[in-house]
């Protein structure tokens, strides 16, 4: 008697055949492997992508910021502000630097209002804040206006009543439009709104603030009781050095009254995020793989009950136990591959559709392309295994009894 065989054409034949023979079961049982294959693309390229976002804004904000903190508190109880006043003038003539100024929020006390009338009570709350900025610090702050204009040296020098609003703080003032030359009140002073900013790319705390000149500001209510900052806005690569720089520059003196905080390093802080979005998208990618596979490997279990007949019969005619699991492994294998190409269209097509709707770069490694049909693949051989083994189990006898 001639040796039973099955060739690897015979049992790709037999294994497309058995899926046309039920092309909508065919369909649902890869469903799940396309679902998480088409997960585990779309999660690592919308990572891939927003991490080149947050990358880009690093570099374009955190990486050219330098934050100034007045701590000669800390040293000494005489020095009611450690910032001289040129301090603007000293730190943009470092090498670097963009825009340098002071600012701090205003301490007004029981009677500081902030109101868009001369009346005492307005219903405005006093719980407005006015922050105290040089001109300079108003620039490193890189506003948006959406109305007239920023105040600059010369209001400083001669210690103008002017005043910025936010946008929503101008609405909360009932301050519309400056044509009609406009002022708000801060406790009995008298300031024109000269400009209203639409946005700030730094200090998004000025948005919801009243910004008048420092000078005016330490004129009226005196130098600040908590110390002042300063904010610096430099080239791209220039943060460290100014960073170092500038403690000297402002108090040749006493250095240690200011204290520089420079922009943390760009290489760790991507890493960690790149990290922590990596990890968080991966495991979300392997549940979605993981129920893909559960789904495959029951459909599959039920397919192997219903052709219980069709075993028999085969295993009657000739065929072997391994010749069994060969076909439903060949079987359970092309259902995963097919899932997984149509899983890894769809997962681009997702990146694709999000990075547009978003204005972002489209980012999708390579290698994510290259690997989620294999894993598609991988899937669909595991979740064959216990199916193909019963299938392999049944007797040609009690296959024909049932």
């Amino acid at each position: 008697m001639e040796r039973s065989r099955f060739h690897w054409r015979d049992a790709v034949s037999e294994s497309t055949a058995g899926i046309l023979q039920r092309p909508a079961r065919a369909a649902l049982t890869a469903l799940g492997t396309v679902l998480g294959v088409g997960a585990f693309v779309a999660v690592l390229g919308l990572t891939a992508t927003a991490t080149s976002q947050i990358d880009g804004r690093f570099s374009r904000l955190t990486a050219t910021e330098v934050t100034v903190h007045d701590v000669a508190r800390s040293h000494t109880d005489f020095e009611p502000l450690a910032f001289p006043e040129d301090a603007d003038q000293r730190v943009e003539r470092l090498n670097g630097v963009e825009h340098a100024g002071v600012l701090w929020p205003v301490q007004l006390g029981n009677g500081g209002q902030v109101r868009s009338a001369p009346i005492a009570d307005t219903g405005v709350s006093s719980q407005i804040q006015v922050v105290a900025a040089s001109s300079g610090a108003v620039r490193a702050a890189e506003p948006v206006l959406r109305q007239g204009r920023l105040f600059d040296r010369w209001h400083d020098r001669t210690r103008q009543h002017v005043a910025l609003l936010g946008a929503g703080m101008a609405n909360r003032l009932g301050i519309t439009t400056l044509d009609t030359q406009p002022a708000i009140f801060i406790g009995d002073q008298a300031f024109t709104v000269i400009g209203i900013l639409g946005d700030v790319h730094r200090r998004a705390d000025l948005l919801l603030s009243v910004i008048v000149p420092r000078t005016t500001a330490q004129t009226l209510w005196r130098p600040p009781k908590d110390g002042a900052d300063m904010l610096v806005a430099t080239r791209v690569g220039a943060a460290q050095q100014v960073a170092r720089e500038v403690p000297t520059a402002l108090r040749p003196d006493h250095p240690e009254y200011l204290e520089a905080v420079p922009p943390p390093d760009p290489r760790s802080l991507r890493s960690g995020v790149n990290h922590d979005l990596g990890q968080l998208f991966l495991l979300l990618a392997c549940v979605c793989l993981v129920i893909g596979a559960v789904g495959i490997a029951n459909t599959t279990l039920v397919a192997v009950m219903e052709r219980t007949g069709e075993i028999g019969l085969r295993r009657a005619l000739g065929a072997r136990a391994r010749h069994v699991l060969t076909q439903f492994l060949t079987e359970s294998a092309a259902l995963g591959t097919l899932g997984g190409l149509i899983g890894t269209s769809l997962g681009v097509l997702v990146v694709v559709g999000v990075s547009t709707l978003r204005d972002w770069t489209p980012v999708v490694q390579p290698d994510t392309v290259i690997a989620a049909p294999l894993i598609g693949l991988a899937t669909g051989l595991l979740a064959g295994l216990y199916p193909a083994w019963r299938a392999a189990r049944i007797q040609p006898v009690e296959a024909l009894r049932r």
